[in-house]
């Protein structure tokens, strides 16, 4: 059988040289997913004729000097972002059956580069939720291990880049969506800074948290395709007007005389002893190789899950009330009135776990509570702001854990809400500040789970992010291990 490269450089690479077409490649990667998906359940919907027509395009085109930046390269995308005349579906009974009119940005970006579209990924409905288990189509499932979790709420994308199903993945991270399941399959997963990608065709969920993120298998692909998304768009009021994209420009340079922060917060008893130990195993290395790691304090991150619960529901509440039964999404077949049109088709339309974010949203904006909870945790936010600008003042990054554990078993925390809101503890005080932060591979367990490690920077650091990132997979070889299925 012939043999397909997996990363997105060695790809553009074998295209160049003429050794596969990108319609072969496409082939290729829907008998794999043919092959495996059953077992996974990563994709809610394939793309296949347009992606092989795509291909022929890209293949049309040539690979030469002029070529797109993405030319012929498979990519699939989170089931929250608009594809035109593609059902777009939140992983929700809500949005079961609709079709966008038009292309979120992010989209128009990539096929502007000749990114082919392979399909839409699962998800925890609406992006709510840790785990993938969410989803009105089904739980995604680890290819480490099928009975755990792939993380969430893009759990889809990071499960299929790590099974090699695709190259790459859009994801979106509103408090650790794109970073966790990075982490739980042992690929990279970067939240950009807030305002760094248009949000515009997004599926809102916590508007002022809200960002679209690249998953790979490793940093420079990465990097890559963060330079084809990111940009200034003028249809998003959040979008950062003077941005540097040339995110790739310091890779392979020394580490030497970098300074970085270790907060002790991320090495407490609440994080799994495998995964301090892998954290202090890279804060060595990373000393090794010139750089200065020194011990901080970030003193109001314990209050980020607080914070966090309290904000991203709030806005959520607003998001989501357009989903109302008449305009489109799910409506109703047992309303005789006005009333029950919204009342019924939103109980029908909406899980559980969103059902239960709009009710701790509207609570906490309701008049009676606005004070006591949504402005104390706006002025709370301010302090986790402030210590993050305060450890940037005197240091290039800080490193940590991604997520407090390794992959835990499907159905685990499911009935325990709160058990699933601490697993993002260390995630989630990174987009409420609105800084950048990948996900890399640093080891595995004794189970030979997947562990990430958490690089962190102050606004937009990305490129040197991904120079440290590159200089610790450059020395290891967790990018070269890949689940068997």
């Amino acid at each position: 059988m012939k043999q397909y490269p997996t990363t997105i450089i060695a790809i553009k690479e074998g295209l160049a040289k003429g050794d596969f077409t990108s319609e072969e490649l496409v082939n290729h990667l829907y008998d794999k997913i043919e092959a495996t998906d059953d077992k996974l359940n990563t994709f809610v919907s394939l793309n296949k004729a347009e992606a092989i027509e795509a291909a022929r395009a890209a293949d049309a085109r040539g690979y030469g000097e002029d070529a797109p930046k993405l030319n012929g390269v498979p990519v699939g995308i989170k089931d929250n972002i608009l594809t035109k005349d593609i059902t777009t579906t939140a992983s929700s009974h809500m949005l079961e059956n609709f079709k966008p009119v038009y292309d979120a940005t992010v989209i128009r970006k990539l096929k502007e580069a000749g990114a082919v579209l392979v399909g839409k990924l699962n998800l925890d409905e609406f992006a709510m939720g840790g785990s993938t288990e969410t989803s009105y189509f089904g739980v995604t499932k680890n290819p480490w291990d099928l009975e755990r979790v792939p993380g969430g709420s893009s759990g889809g994308s990071g499960a299929a880049v790590a099974a090699r199903q695709i190259p790459a993945a859009l994801g979106t991270d509103t408090g650790g969506s794109v970073r966790g399941p990075a982490a739980f399959n042992g690929i990279v997963g970067m939240k950009p800074t807030y305002g760094a990608v248009s949000r515009y065709g997004v599926i809102a969920f916590a508007s002022s948290l809200d960002q679209v993120g690249p998953m790979t298998l490793t940093v420079e692909d990465n990097a890559l395709l963060l330079e084809v998304i990111s940009g200034h768009d003028s249809q998003d009021g959040t979008s950062i007007q003077a941005l540097d994209q040339n995110y790739s420009a310091r890779i392979g340079q020394s580490i030497e005389g970098m300074r970085i922060a270790l907060p002790k917060e991320y090495l407490s008893d609440k994080i799994q002893p495998s995964i301090r130990q892998a954290i202090q195993d890279a804060a060595e290395y990373f000393e090794s190789q010139g750089a200065i790691v020194e011990e901080v304090s970030l003193p109001h991150s314990k209050y980020g899950i607080n914070v966090y619960y309290i904000i991203a529901p709030a806005e959520a509440s607003s998001n989501l009330q357009r989903f109302d039964g008449i305009r489109y999404g799910h409506r109703s077949q047992e309303a005789s009135n006005l009333e029950e049109v919204y009342v019924k088709s939103r109980s029908e339309g909406f899980g559980d776990e969103v059902k239960r974010r709009i009710m701790m949203g509207t609570f906490s904006l309701s008049s009676g509570s606005y004070d006591k909870y949504y402005k104390k945790a706006a002025q709370v936010r301010t302090l986790i702001i402030e210590d993050f600008q305060k450890v940037f003042e005197n240091y290039d990054l800080i490193i940590g854990p991604t997520t407090t554990s390794t992959a835990f078993k499907i159905g685990e925390k499911s009935h325990d809400p709160v058990a699933m809101y601490l697993s993002d503890l260390l995630t989630v005080p990174i987009n409420l500040a609105g800084i950048p932060s990948v996900s890399i591979p640093v080891g595995f367990d004794e189970n030979h789970l997947p562990i990430g490690m958490q690089l962190t920077g102050n606004i937009q650091s990305e490129a040197v992010l991904y120079q440290v990132a590159d200089n610790f997979e450059k020395n290891h070889d967790f990018v070269q291990q890949s689940p068997s299925l």
